[in-house]
């Protein structure tokens, strides 16, 4: 939806905005006209695959105002489609790009002010642990803050089911007409109740993410043949660092090598070219 972008620029200027936001859009203003009317002329969309964009100050920019106005449209459909539950539970993880973290505490906060429990990883996780802790935890949705293969500009917002898959119909629409319902962040609860915290995920979790990975092995004793085949591997900054060569031991292989320089969780993703 395109909208008025210099009204709506200027709406940024005022309560309900963080200092530092407030002072990139007057540079905006001043500095940087084509910028800000790409910043701001519509509102990021959120289709089936969630939110995924550049960040930055403005409605058309992945920052702490377009993810919280996302959450609160999916805790209204949470809270609408699960009307008789008393217990509706969300699990978050997030990818080592920049502000995925932020992105993923915001994302708590407006939840838990809606009264919906969370369950938050204690650091990056890969993906499919997500999908897996939704199921394991008994969890009705979860979210995955990253930005898949995306230049290091942009992050993202994925949305997942009960059954630990990305939505789909009819809950893909519905929870996007939810968003689209939320136009202002003056719509948004993103709590000051300092007493709120998610529950933190961490090993326990992981183990029995691994365990279950481990139990889909097709071959086991062709693994134990060949167990000292040389693998090398890298999570290229990402969130795979720790956990594949911890699964690729436990099955059974001893010569994993990493790559030392991509080791490093790093947003900016330095020694890649793309």
């Amino acid at each position: 939806m395109e909208t008025n972008y210099l009204e709506v620029a200027k709406s940024w200027l005022g309560v309900g905005f963080d200092d530092e936001t407030k002072k990139e859009v007057a540079r905006l203003m001043r500095e940087d006209p084509k910028e800000l009317e790409d910043s701001f002329y519509r509102l990021l969309e959120f289709g089936t695959g969630g939110l995924r964009g550049i960040m930055g100050v403005g409605t058309n920019r992945m920052n702490k105002y377009t993810v919280g106005m996302s959450t609160q449209g999916l805790a209204n459909y949470l809270k609408s489609y699960f009307k008789d539950s008393d217990n509706i539970s969300v699990v978050i993880a997030y990818d080592s790009r920049n502000n995925s973290r932020e992105f993923s505490m915001i994302a708590s906060r407006v939840l838990m002010a809606n009264g919906i429990n969370v369950f938050l990883f204690d650091n990056i996780r890969p993906t499919p642990e997500l999908s897996f802790a939704i199921r394991h935890l008994k969890c009705q949705a979860g979210i995955m803050i990253t930005a898949s293969h995306n230049p290091k500009e942009y992050n993202g917002y994925k949305v997942f089911w009960e059954d630990g898959a990305q939505i789909i119909a009819p809950h893909d629409k519905n929870i996007i007409a939810e968003v689209a319902s939320i136009t202002s962040v003056t719509q948004v609860n993103f709590g000051d109740d300092l007493t709120l915290f998610p529950t933190p995920v961490g090993e326990e979790v992981d183990k029995a993410f691994l365990d279950a990975v481990l139990s889909l092995a097709l071959s086991p004793d062709s693994v134990k043949r060949h167990s000292d085949l040389k693998i090398v591997y890298t999570p290229l900054h990402g969130t795979g660092v720790r956990l594949v060569p911890q699964g690729l031991r436990l099955l059974g292989f001893s010569n994993i090598y990493n790559v030392d320089a991509q080791d490093v969780s790093d947003g900016n993703f330095p020694t890649v070219v793309s």
